[in-house]
């Protein structure tokens, strides 16, 4: 690892965790955490949850865990060019889809949605707020604590939006969303990585799908200047090879753009602390030009991918799967193990919201055949 900079967090003067344990022989406290999150029970699961294409449509499409994956790598290459403390973006990225429902963004909708209407008073449900719910108390490993009891500058990294009302109930992450203060810069990149990530994968998979074409993306300019450039250098490239060199090119460019125009704004606010840049403005940006370039493609990718056709109808049927299991477990307690039922009705639906979200996307599609098919 390069030296850090004044800015980057430091193991060494960590906020600490909720309880208290002796530090790590062989690592630091955030390489801990980082093993933590890769060993627990959310995280494999991960590998059979939607991205955009349903587990089971596809072998070569991205899954969340996959998706992970990229987001750490890249998250890894802008610490290390930034000096920042690359373990502890690492455990970021890896960590935040952890609380993600199965079928992607519609089970979270939907899940949303059911808990909202027929549970009000519980707050309904954000896949950002369950994957510090999963770190913090859903996940059982340790004899000690529930929970993988990371430090405080993992948790804030995973919670990247929060509203008041839930921010209040959390104690030391839910301070800054009070105080209208910024997280670190490990944790402002892992953000961005997110979304350098899934928007050029989601090009990939919709390009392998047939949802997509080349000749659509033409119309988006980073694509097109990469893939012009591609052709212009290997004119005989076939097709595979020439959409994996544009999207390298695309990811490269954001990188590169992203990791100078953030050094830009430390050099021009200078923090010198970690609580400097908790302070200051959001230092990790993009140039104008290319935060334009990649709300394009974002554009692009909702009206011509999320939208399809063919994604609607699986959307529809994984709304109705997630609707009909809460409202069944809701209707009828025992049909849950013991472990997720309570009292309390309050209690009871976010129990039922925690058992959904846990479920891969081939464990929610039989668990609904089990309970509603007549054969």
């Amino acid at each position: 690892m390069t030296a850090l900079a004044v800015y980057a967090c430091n193991p060494d003067t960590t906020h600490g965790r909720r309880y208290p344990e002796p530090p790590p022989s062989s690592r630091n406290e955030f390489q801990r955490d980082r093993d933590r999150i890769i060993h627990c029970t959310a995280f494999r699961r991960l590998e059979y949850k939607t991205q955009v294409f349903v587990n089971h449509e596809g072998d070569l499409f991205r899954t969340r865990l996959t998706h992970s994956l990229e987001v750490a790598q890249i998250g890894r290459t802008l610490a290390r060019n930034l000096g920042l403390h690359e373990d502890l973006t690492e455990a970021i990225s890896l960590a935040h889809d952890l609380g993600h429902t199965p079928f992607g963004h519609a089970g979270q909708d939907e899940l949303n949605a059911c808990m909202r209407e027929l549970a009000p008073e519980a707050g309904g449900f954000e896949h950002n707020l369950q994957s510090l719910r999963v770190v913090d108390e859903l996940e059982e490993r340790y004899a000690r604590f529930n929970g993988l009891n990371l430090c405080f500058e993992t948790r804030e990294g995973i919670l990247k939006h929060c509203a008041l009302r839930h921010a209040r109930q959390l104690g030391d992450v839910g301070v800054r969303f009070i105080e209208r203060t910024q997280p670190s810069l490990e944790a402002q990149i892992a953000n961005l990585a997110d979304e350098i990530a899934y928007n050029n994968h989601d090009v990939d998979d919709g390009l392998r799908s047939g949802l997509i074409d080349i000749e659509q993306l033409q119309s988006v300019e980073i694509f097109a200047r990469h893939y012009v450039a591609v052709m212009r250098a290997h004119p005989k490239l076939e097709r595979r090879r020439a959409v994996a060199e544009t999207i390298r090119a695309m990811i490269n460019s954001l990188v590169l753009d992203l990791t100078e125009t953030t050094l830009g704004n430390i050099r021009k606010h200078q923090p010198s602390t970690v609580d400097d840049v908790r302070r200051l403005p959001l230092l990790a940006a993009f140039s104008s030009e290319m935060r334009a370039e990649a709300d394009e493609l974002k554009h692009f990718l909702l009206n011509n991918l999320y939208r399809h056709s063919r994604v609607m109808r699986m959307t529809i049927k994984a709304r109705r799967i997630v609707r009909d299991l809460f409202q069944a477990y809701l209707d009828e307690p025992r049909l849950l193990s013991a472990e997720y039922r309570r009292e309390d009705p309050v209690e009871q639906a976010r129990a039922i919201a925690d058992y959904i979200a846990g479920m891969t996307d081939r464990y929610a599609i039989r668990e609904h055949r089990e309970l509603f098919r007549m054969d």
